[in-house]
């Protein structure tokens, strides 16, 4: 790129390598225009009960089945700079909400394409993105009317909610039995923070049974840790009592520096032997003394101190990493120390049930031992059954997109009708609103109506209807005061009742995409270092 000879006979000015392309004018939203419909495109099938899944198959040669849009969004090597927008949108999506990126990467996909034809008709970009931010405000305040309070012990509107979530996802499989799973296990979680309702998600952990199928699946207070055990008799069943968590080895620690000892007399060598084994006898006694008859270490375990634990009936694993001794400490209520003199019924923990399940499987034995709280635990397990791969991979996608909905219905209380009918219902309030607009605005405001349109569009399409008597039907039961229509499963227009989703996934999803596309239309110029 250079300025033009200013007629004085100097040479024009280079700012940039001759190897760097501009694109201006009309081409540039060309450019973002087609790869943001391009990106639409690619997920619009998987949206909805009905909708299909995609498989990636990488350059290691591993493959991957799923129709979760943020799944399919990360496996995505894209170049081109809109993409790349878009992939920053499905994770702002998926990081705020958990769920709703696909729907939210196709309105934003359908808000470029309404963007580019009336860039055809010389509409200036500024116009549009105002119109949009109108339009926006329309749909917030259609969303707020439309809201559903409920408590977060609404165990049967919750169940409603994990089930949207997990529609068209291989989790839908498990029907109640998974909805049941995540609800409770999110209500075990639950607790207060600053006088609300706080529930991480991070609290609730999903493990692979291997075995079994999807019906087998169960829901675990306390936690499952995969791990083999140091000695065939330990304990295989434990009925309550209280734990213990180390960070420090139960052993008799090395100095930093290499030390030799020369011993000229036997006699000294069984004094220092001794010696150590009343050291070690000591560790023994002081766990045995608090009581504890779970002893967890992140550290390792000297074999002699093991056996005399386990000759006091007590159960003791060692060599467990820090993170797994933390959530051994959070699930039970113990507190980690890093020495046995702090030893106290202060620092422990808590559990009703200990057992260990063994498995056989291609790699040999397997040891699971599962660690029951109860109602009072700190985390909550929901052990998957089925095979130990990409299947059972996806149903914990599933899974999650359902507990992330789930969690944010509980701590707002706040649902709506999913199946479009918030979309289609602010399409209409903007699409009303866009007639007392005599400005150019009012051409936005129709195309963003007309990108919301594509949710419900799109969920009958992928059940085998026809898009365009999709929308009349469902615009007509909207006209009509039925404000709770949307597209049933089978892709007709109908009254929703089992379809809930959080509100506040749909409202970031619409706001984050009228966000991102705002700032795509902004462009005027694409400068390209690689040339192309």
């Amino acid at each position: 790129m250079s300025l033009p000879n200013d007629g004085s006979g100097r040479a024009p000015v280079a700012i940039v390598s001759p190897t760097t392309s501009v694109t201006s004018g009309v081409e540039v939203t060309k450019k973002l225009v087609g790869a943001a419909v391009a990106f639409g495109d690619l997920l619009s099938g998987t949206l909805g009960p009905n909708g299909l899944d995609k498989m990636m198959y990488k350059t290691n040669g591993q493959t991957a089945v799923t129709n979760d849009g943020a799944k399919i969004v990360a496996e995505l090597l894209v170049k081109h700079p809109a993409a790349k927008a878009f992939v920053a949108l499905a994770e702002s999506q998926e990081n705020a909400c958990g769920d709703g990126v696909t729907s939210c990467l196709l309105i934003a996909s359908n808000l470029m394409r309404e963007a580019g034809r009336l860039f055809d008709k010389k509409l200036h970009p500024l116009v549009l993105v105002e119109g949009y931010q109108k339009a926006l405000e329309v749909t917030l305040q259609t969303l707020e009317s439309k809201i559903i309070n409920i408590k977060p012990d609404s165990i049967e509107e919750l169940r409603k909610v994990a089930k949207t979530a997990m529609s068209g996802t291989s989790a839908e499989a498990g029907g109640d039995l998974m909805a049941d799973l995540v609800v409770n296990a999110a209500q075990l979680v639950a607790g207060e923070r600053n006088g609300h309702l706080h529930i991480s998600t991070e609290d609730v952990r999903m493990a692979k049974r291997g075995v079994g199928s999807i019906g087998d699946s169960r829901l675990i207070a306390g936690l499952i840790i995969e791990k083999r055990l140091d000695l065939d008799r330990l304990p295989k069943l434990l009925e309550g009592g209280k734990v213990v968590v180390l960070s420090c080895p139960l052993e008799i620690e090395s100095t930093v520096r290499d030390v030799e000892i020369e011993v000229d007399d036997p006699e000294k060598w069984v004094a220092f032997m001794d010696i150590e084994e009343q050291r070690l006898q000591k560790k023994a006694q002081q766990i045995i003394a608090s009581g504890a008859n779970l002893v967890f270490t992140a550290e390792g375990v000297e074999p002699r101190i093991l056996h005399r634990l386990v000759d006091e009936g007590i159960f003791v694993l060692g060599g467990l990493e820090k993170s797994g001794a933390e959530d051994i400490a959070l699930a039970t209520g113990a507190q980690m120390i890093d020495h046995l003199d702090d030893i106290s019924n202060e620092v422990l923990g808590n559990f009703t049930q200990l057992t260990i399940e063994t498995l056989e499987g291609a790699e040999g034995r397997r040891e699971r031992i599962h660690l029951l709280v109860g109602k009072q635990t700190g985390i909550a397990t929901i052990d998957v059954g089925g095979g130990d791969g990409v299947a059972s991979e996806e149903v914990i996608r599933g899974l999650y997109d359902a507990l992330c909905s789930v969690t944010s219905a509980m701590e707002t209380g706040e649902v709506l009708t999913g199946a479009g009918s918030l979309h289609m219902a602010a399409s209409l309030a903007i699409k009303e609103a866009a007639e007392n607009q005599s400005g150019r605005q009012r051409l936005a405001m129709e195309a963003f109506s007309r990108a919301l349109e594509s949710v419900p569009a799109t969920l009958g399409e992928n059940a085998g209807a026809n898009r365009l008597d999709c929308l009349l039907e469902l615009r007509s039961l909207h006209r009509a005061g039925n404000s709770e229509a949307g597209i049933l499963p089978d892709g007709k227009a109908g009254t929703i009742v089992e379809a809930l989703a959080s509100a506040e996934t749909l409202s970031h999803a619409i706001e984050a995409a009228c966000e991102t596309t705002c700032g795509l239309l902004r462009v005027d110029q694409v400068i390209s270092a690689r040339g192309d």
